[in-house]
């Protein structure tokens, strides 16, 4: 049995359907794109080769190729249709599997697709490897409080219909373990930010149609393989409609975008100080009496 999370051939074959729209539906992309060029803008240097990890139909290529500091730009992307409608340097590649040479870029991007990797630790070491010293990687990836709405009215109606649960979404990660996960896979100084986007829709029907467009449908490889009862789905819609409207009715959506920022190690990079090397005691600080470590509190007294 396949330890494996996600079905990604299933992914392309759906990215190939949506090919042609998906930039009717690439809100969340460009919110993306928009926060890389404000961090990018604040840094004073030079990024003479990038790469843009999954480009999908192209906007981050976009940003960068107008961005002053950013001199070349290559788009990786594994699906064909997609590839063909970024303009400029284009690779096909699978971003599991990066064709990359260690320590040969200064910059990686990666709007919203390494939240559908099976080994995003791996593909961290990939990164990281393949920057040299002093390299920048900025990645964005969907929080846990992504489409919480969606997940509680699935989770309910199928308790209510069918009497247990099944995954409609994909696992998402928690924005407290990002700088972990940066730690581990080498990066220094890293740093993760969150962004929560509430989205407005007339109907659900509204927002699983921006989904589809997104190519955020369920791919997970536990997924139930028959379509879903009627009655759960709509169920499923009386319960999202009924906890999740605002006072004009519309119905509100979540989506948690978390940056993750991390460089590559250089000697050249601020370190955290050692053990002891504080010129001022914390205790002058706090304007407080130190307490020894062989000084031991006095018991409290119960009555």
């Amino acid at each position: 049995m396949s330890n494996l999370l996600f079905d990604r051939k299933l992914l392309d074959v759906r990215l190939s359907r949506i090919a042609g729209h998906l930039a009717d539906h690439d809100f969340l992309l460009k919110r993306v794109a928009t926060s890389y060029g404000e961090r990018l803008s604040s840094i004073l240097r030079e990024f003479p080769f990038t790469i843009d990890l999954g480009a999908l139909h192209g906007p981050i290529g976009e940003l960068c190729r107008k961005h002053p500091r950013i001199q070349t730009i290559v788009q990786l992307e594994s699906n064909l249709k997609l590839l063909n409608k970024c303009s400029g340097l284009k690779v096909r590649s699978d971003i599991e599997a990066l064709p990359l040479r260690n320590e040969s870029v200064d910059l990686v991007l990666s709007a919203l697709v390494l939240s559908f990797v099976n080994d995003l630790p791996g593909v961290l070491v990939q990164i990281r490897r393949a920057l040299k010293p002093d390299g920048l990687f900025l990645g964005t990836v969907f929080g846990t409080r992504t489409l919480d709405e969606l997940r509680q009215s699935f989770y309910q109606a199928e308790e209510e219909t069918v009497g247990g649960i099944s995954p409609h979404t994909i696992p998402m990660i928690d924005v407290r373990d990002c700088g972990t996960l940066l730690q581990r896979a080498g990066f220094a100084l890293p740093v993760a930010d969150s962004d929560l986007v509430t989205v407005k829709y007339s109907t659900p029907w509204s927002l699983f149609e921006d989904l589809r467009g997104m190519g955020m449908t369920n791919i997970l490889r536990e997924r139930h393989k028959s379509p879903l009862k009627r009655k759960t789905i709509f169920r499923m819609i009386e319960l999202y409609e009924e906890l999740f409207s605002d006072q004009e009715g519309k119905v509100e959506a979540t989506f948690e975008l978390i940056t993750l920022t991390g460089w590559s190690p250089h000697a050249s990079q601020p370190k955290p100080l050692q053990p002891g090397s504080a010129s001022r005691r914390l205790a002058d600080a706090l304007d407080t009496r130190e307490i020894s470590g062989s000084e031991k509190a006095s018991p409290s007294k119960s009555d």
